[in-house]
């Protein structure tokens, strides 16, 4: 019988394969290395495949879909429901199979190339800041315990490394904690020219992507926020509404209602963390300067400020720079200040 739906369960190196009709009928479980992955597809007719978002799975998308196959790729929370008893790749594939017939069923879209690649200066660019932190917090805590404290603040600790770097420190430290000390300083200021060096090339890919632009004329959203946005949102189109996109990035309250009575709680902390890290920390410069120069922001978001907690409110004005972000990439232009949405029609 003819294969019309397959499961895809995706690996490093064994891959599993369960075919069905288009009358439901299993017509294919089989363990496939990664060297016959693509010869297997090559011989099938044109088909609908189903896969867990993954790693590695918008590669093999991109690789299939050449094929002529139609591939689908979903969100692994979403396909655990559909796992009969207990866990194997067999039955991962099987459980992928049912998923992906499913009406009601939320697809991920597939990236491109060049997306990826976008993405991968962010997630370098977040382990080198963490590596960054590291390092000052190593220094800060061998010098603590020699009775010399870092003022707060990278700027400080990135000074006083490139001032033992150079020997115009004037620190009295044992010969053994001075070759420490000036290891770890190096390494920070290493660390911090390879950061400076992908800041740069992030603001060009933004100076050179217009939907990246675009996205930067948004208040509290800069290279980092805009590339980000860019490459993470494949189709702005699949979301409905700006509030439908917020609630992908996890901005919106978590409800617990019943019995006709609305519960809300704190924000479900759903979707691209990265992504909703950035929003809340652009809020975050929004609120310091609405804190400072009340007239450089919008007043909406001073009266916000004055009714709610500062923590609180960074989090509404994230919220409402992801609805602004979506309306920009899906209904084109730029951010306008004092815009006034249109109204539905009586």
């Amino acid at each position: 019988m003819e294969i019309s739906t397959i499961g895809l369960d995706l690996a490093k190196n064994v891959f599993q394969v369960h075919g069905i009709s288009a009358t439901g009928e299993v017509v294919i479980r089989k363990a496939l290395r990664r060297s016959q992955m693509l010869a297997f597809f090559e011989k099938l007719p044109p088909c609908l495949i189903g896969a867990e978002a993954c790693g590695t799975s918008h590669h093999w998308a991109r690789e299939l879909t050449k094929l002529g196959h139609e591939v689908r790729l979903m969100p692994a929370a979403y396909v655990k429901p559909y796992v009969k008893r207990g866990k194997n790749d067999a039955a991962d594939a099987e459980a992928i199979c049912e998923a992906v017939t499913r009406q009601t069923m939320r697809f991920v879209p597939i990236k491109s190339r060049e997306q990826q690649a976008a993405l991968s200066l962010h997630r370098v660019r977040q382990l080198l800041i963490k590596q960054r932190t590291q390092l000052v917090n190593m220094m800060r805590s061998v010098l603590a315990e020699l009775g010399t404290a870092i003022p707060v603040g990278i700027v400080k600790a990135l000074q006083m490394a490139r001032e033992i770097v150079v020997g115009e420190s004037e620190l009295d430290l044992p010969p053994e904690a001075a070759n420490v000390v000036a290891m770890l300083a190096g390494q920070l200021l290493q660390l911090h020219a390879q950061l400076r060096k992908l800041d740069l090339r992030l603001a060009a890919l933004q100076r050179s992507d217009e939907r990246a632009r675009r996205l930067a004329t948004i208040p509290g959203i800069g290279p980092i926020g805009a590339t980000a946005l860019a490459a993470s949102v494949t189709d702005p189109g699949q979301f409905s509404s700006g509030r439908e996109f917020a609630a992908w990035l996890g901005l919106t309250p978590r409800q617990s209602s019943s019995g006709g009575k609305e519960r809300l709680g704190r924000i479900t902390k759903m979707g691209d963390r990265y992504l909703r890290q950035l929003l809340v920390v652009g809020a975050t410069a929004l609120v310091r300067y609405a804190k400072q120069k009340p007239g450089t922001v919008d007043p909406r978001f001073v009266a916000l400020l004055a009714r709610k907690p500062a923590r609180v409110a960074s989090v509404a004005i994230a919220n409402k720079m992801a609805r602004i972000a979506w309306a920009v990439m899906a209904r084109g232009g730029v951010f306008e200040r004092g815009h006034a949405p249109m109204l539905a029609a009586a």
